[in-house]
């Protein structure tokens, strides 16, 4: 069995008739659209698809913040001046 991550779904039938009135039932809610009952794939909004890109990059940031301290003994000591 497959989780559906999301209060909505539909078929990728039902989908393809009237994808308009589809979201603007959800109001912006995720859908899972299926394919023979599996989800297939997320419709999310844009702008939700944007903010999940903006803490995916700042999640790696993070990760390489984190990679360059432990690297911290091989750091260059510097002042504004030298800059």
């Amino acid at each position: 069995m497959h989780q559906v991550l999301a209060d909505f779904s539909v078929s990728i039938s039902e989908l393809k008739k009237n994808p308009s009135s589809l979201l603007a039932k959800v109001s912006g809610s995720p859908i899972a659209v299926l394919n023979h009952n599996k989800p297939a794939a997320y419709l999310i909004p844009a702008e939700t698809y944007e903010a999940m890109m903006e803490m995916l990059e700042d999640y790696e940031l993070a990760k390489l913040v984190d990679e360059r301290r432990a690297d911290k003994d091989k750091a260059v000591t510097v002042t504004l001046d030298d800059l």
